[in-house]
């Protein structure tokens, strides 16, 4: 005759669902390649306009691009090797990198007036909405 022992098979069944815990946190936090957070990207808007700023310490204006096409707002960039000759590296944690981020904006643009300025790490453009995508008030006659 087999014995099963229910306290024991609960233990194996706690032990299970543990694990099955364990490993949703593990994979929880992965995302699909492409799909980067980096840079960190704050958007406002406003009725006229809308302002994206970007967090980039570490990049020259040389090492960033930035398109826009009706919706879409996309932030490029490399970072270049700070090494010097005859330097020995003992730690490299800033690595040179590349990112692409691609931001889609509550309204069309006017590509003719985007605006954008570096300062202390930090990107901003300033995105004006094209005048045929602003709202327009109507006047409700009697």
């Amino acid at each position: 005759m087999l014995y099963i022992d229910p306290f024991r098979t609960f233990q194996v069944e706690r032990e299970f669902d543990r694990m099955q815990r364990e490993m949703g946190r593990l994979f929880s936090g992965m995302r699909p390649m492409g799909a980067a957070r980096y840079p960190a990207v704050n958007i406002w808007s406003r009725d006229d306009e809308a302002r994206v700023t970007a967090e980039l310490p570490g990049y020259s204006i040389d090492d960033l691009n930035i398109s826009v096409h009706n919706k879409t707002l996309t932030l490029s960039g490399k970072r270049r090797n700070e090494r010097q000759e005859n330097e020995t590296l003992h730690r490299n944690e800033r690595k040179p990198d590349e990112f692409q981020r691609i931001v889609h904006l509550p309204f069309a643009v006017d590509t003719d007036k985007v605006g954008a300025r570096y300062e202390k790490g930090i990107l901003t453009v300033t995105l004006p909405r094209q005048e045929t995508d602003k709202p327009k008030k109507i006047e409700i006659g009697s």
